[in-house]
């Protein structure tokens, strides 16, 4: 078990958290895409050829796992998280590609103290997606609840 890091009190607006980076191949792309969203742009080279992104891609929900992966790594496995109530948006604005590197930050928005269970606190959050060149492939704005550090 990861030694707890983070509390509610340990993030603060503003705060940036680097999440780490992750390639994605064309067999774990079409293999996701075959199990959870089998749409021939995702699945079927000749046909995604044809479509209007010219080759396979990612789903978007395979970007989202990958994502979710990365945060739970460098983030969640080392905060007092006590999951969340649900995620506000989510926007694939590129693209994902067979060999691209993507790789993932967390903004910390807001923090907020519970009013009705002081042993925790909100977290909105906005990650942030990048492939390699930088470009923003995916954003997402969520919040987390986060357990407050004990009284000693």
């Amino acid at each position: 078990m990861a030694t707890i890091e983070y509390f509610f009190e340990s993030v603060t607006p503003g705060a940036v958290l680097e999440l780490g980076s992750v390639t994605v191949s064309a067999e774990e792309i079409i293999d996701f895409a075959r199990k959870f969203d089998p749409q021939p742009f995702h699945i079927d080279p000749e046909a995604a050829a044809q479509s209007i992104f010219g080759g396979i891609i990612a789903s978007g929900w395979h970007t989202c796992s990958l994502t979710m992966r990365l945060m739970v790594d460098k983030f969640l496995s080392r905060a007092a998280s006590l999951g969340s109530p649900g995620v506000e948006q989510i926007r694939w604005l590129r693209p994902v590609r067979p060999g691209d590197t993507i790789s993932a930050r967390i903004i910390v928005l807001e923090t907020r103290a519970s009013q009705s269970k002081p042993d925790r606190g909100a977290v909105r959050m906005r990650t942030e997606v990048t492939n390699q060149h930088g470009e923003l492939v995916m954003s997402m704005e969520s919040t987390g609840l986060v357990g407050r550090r004990p009284a000693l």
